[in-house]
């Protein structure tokens, strides 16, 4: 079974490229940007999440479009986003052991760059001033705070206060305001979840409030992921740092129906084996798509009504009503239903432009180290 030539993630030259594969439709990507700024408003009002594509072209397709700030997860996704030019960029996570030296390298490497790092520990704060002293440079941090997911950070209250303060008065260290991912709240409906992120933000509304009480500045506010970005994009003083939209993918499209983005990202696979009359098996196993969450891990457009039947390191079979219609080295096209940790899965992307495979692009920052 071949897509209808008509169809818009068809492949003209199908045929030369190895499955399982990762493809990428950067004019889709592009318009997800677009979309993106439309919803928001303002580029100012932006610091996107760059887990998700890890890409440096995809990085400079922001900074094209005006958008200058960015969020990162690792140091390596930092380390590229920064060697595209970009002015500044937070490292949403705490850094512990050898990530301190690595971000204080990082800082050094990039002299144009902004950095900032998040924290919501004392212990953590006094050993990044330790080595921020040494190093002789001054590091900007985000107090972290739990608005209800309970991963990291801080609640909001006296020790929030606290550390707050902290971190204005340790040597080496400067306050860049406050953090709050609201991972946790991704319901359906619209209302619903603008309930919850109205009720979650505004402990963080009223901790920045009693900081300022207390003499202290707070310059600026991050918050949200892409579920509740719309929401925050109403707030006057935060930055939104959505990440799925970019390519977006089928649980998202599935869960938040009110968002209009394209999915950019697919996964290319074939049929290896038909091991019964509805029944067929396909090269796209746990390595080539994310597997934590339960089925459906993937939508075949193709495929109306398939279901997963078994999944395994390198197989996935699944019950179809007419597998007659297959046979072994068709190819299908899946749309994941969680891209981020799906990139992640391949060290690169094969380029789609105007229906054709021009070019790869290697997944940069799905590597854990890249020069610090």
């Amino acid at each position: 079974m071949s897509a209808k030539p008509s169809a818009w993630y068809s492949v003209i030259n199908i045929r030369e490229i190895d499955s399982p594969a990762l493809l990428i439709y950067p004019d889709r990507v592009e318009e997800n940007i677009r979309r993106l700024i439309g919803i928001v408003g303002h580029v100012e009002k932006l610091r996107p999440h760059v887990k998700t594509h890890k890409l440096p072209q995809i990085v400079r397709m922001h900074l094209a479009q005006g958008i200058r700030k960015f969020k990162c997860a690792t140091i390596a996704e930092a380390e590229m986003t920064a060697a595209c030019g970009a002015p500044d960029v937070l490292l949403a996570y705490q850094p512990v052991g050898p990530k301190v030296e690595r971000f204080l390298k990082l800082q050094k490497s990039f002299p144009r760059t902004r950095f900032s790092a998040l924290a919501d520990n004392a212990d953590a704060l006094q050993a990044l001033s330790r080595a921020a002293r040494k190093a002789r440079v001054t590091v900007e941090v985000f107090l972290d705070i739990d608005c209800g997911m309970e991963r990291c950070g801080v609640p909001p209250g006296p020790e929030a206060i606290d550390l707050f303060r902290l971190i204005t008065k340790l040597p080496g260290l400067k306050p860049g305001g406050l953090h709050a991912y609201d991972g946790h709240i991704h319901g359906r409906d619209l209302l619903e979840r603008t309930k919850d992120c109205d009720a979650a933000f505004a402990s963080v509304q009223t901790l920045k409030q009693e900081i300022e009480l207390a003499g202290m500045s707070v310059p600026s506010m991050v918050a949200g992921g892409t579920p509740t970005f719309p929401i925050h994009a109403l707030r006057g003083g935060v930055e939104c740092s959505p990440g799925t939209y970019v390519l977006w993918d089928y649980g998202y499209a599935t869960g938040l129906p009110e968002l209009d983005f394209l999915p950019a990202a697919l996964v290319l696979t074939r049929v290896i084996s038909k091991p019964s009359r509805n029944r067929v098996c396909l090269d796209l196993g746990h390595k080539a798509i994310a597997s934590e969450n339960p089925h459906p891990r993937v939508h075949f457009p193709q495929l109306a009504g398939a279901k997963a039947v078994t999944h395994s390191e390198e197989h996935l079979v699944v019950e179809v009503a007419h597998s007659s219609q297959l046979s072994v080295g068709d190819c299908l096209y899946g749309i994941p239903w969680h891209i981020c940790p799906t990139v992640a899965l391949h060290s690169e992307a094969v380029v789609i432009r105007k229906g054709r495979a021009k070019e790869r692009w290697k997944i940069v920052a799905r590597e854990r180290c890249l020069t610090i």
